[in-house]
């Protein structure tokens, strides 16, 4: 690694051990909050939940459509009058789409991914669908397991982005 590289992950390891003593649990790879307190709005997002925009600029993910609306105000309003909606754009996220992002948004959850959740949205166990790069990942250093979800270890919560990619296009 560069040495700017270090110097982050330096910053990154003091940020988790001061947040730490201050009474601030991570329970995001980027969020730090006082038991209670965690972001609702953003939890959302990595849960891989449900979610509705509404106003100009805003983005939506309803029943595995993902939104977009035209932004600013003016043209927000004018396309709901002309077409009785101001979609900018609308993509229908494929199954495997949606199981390669519950692993990279979950990820980014101190908790991990739940084994439970999964199979309870796609009717598939995680290990049947992920199983190669969660093995993987766990003898790298960087993932850990227990019975009922998977997860960034402290390790690789500096390596996130690494981790995410081996869940993306192998289905």
């Amino acid at each position: 690694p560069s040495s700017a590289q270090e110097e982050e992950a330096a910053m990154y390891e003091l940020l988790m051990k001061e947040m730490d003593k201050q009474g601030f649990h991570q329970y995001e790879i980027s969020n730090f909050a006082k038991s209670g307190y965690e972001s609702i709005h953003n939890l959302t997002y990595w849960n891989n939940d449900d979610y509705y925009g509404i106003g100009a600029g805003a983005h939506s993910y309803i029943d595995g459509i993902r939104r977009a609306n035209i932004g600013p105000l003016k043209k927000y309003i004018d396309s709901v009058q002309q077409k009785g909606n101001a979609y900018l754009n609308e993509v229908s996220v494929t199954e495997a789409e949606k199981m390669e992002e519950e692993m990279f948004l979950g990820l980014r959850k101190t908790k991990g991914v739940s084994k439970e959740e999964f199979k309870q949205k796609f009717n598939r166990e995680l290990k049947d669908v992920f199983g190669e790069p969660i093995q993987e990942y766990k003898e790298k250093g960087l993932l850990g397991e227990d019975n009922s979800s998977v997860f960034l270890t402290h390790n690789g919560r500096f390596l996130g982005n690494e981790v995410f990619q081996a869940f993306i296009g192998i289905i």
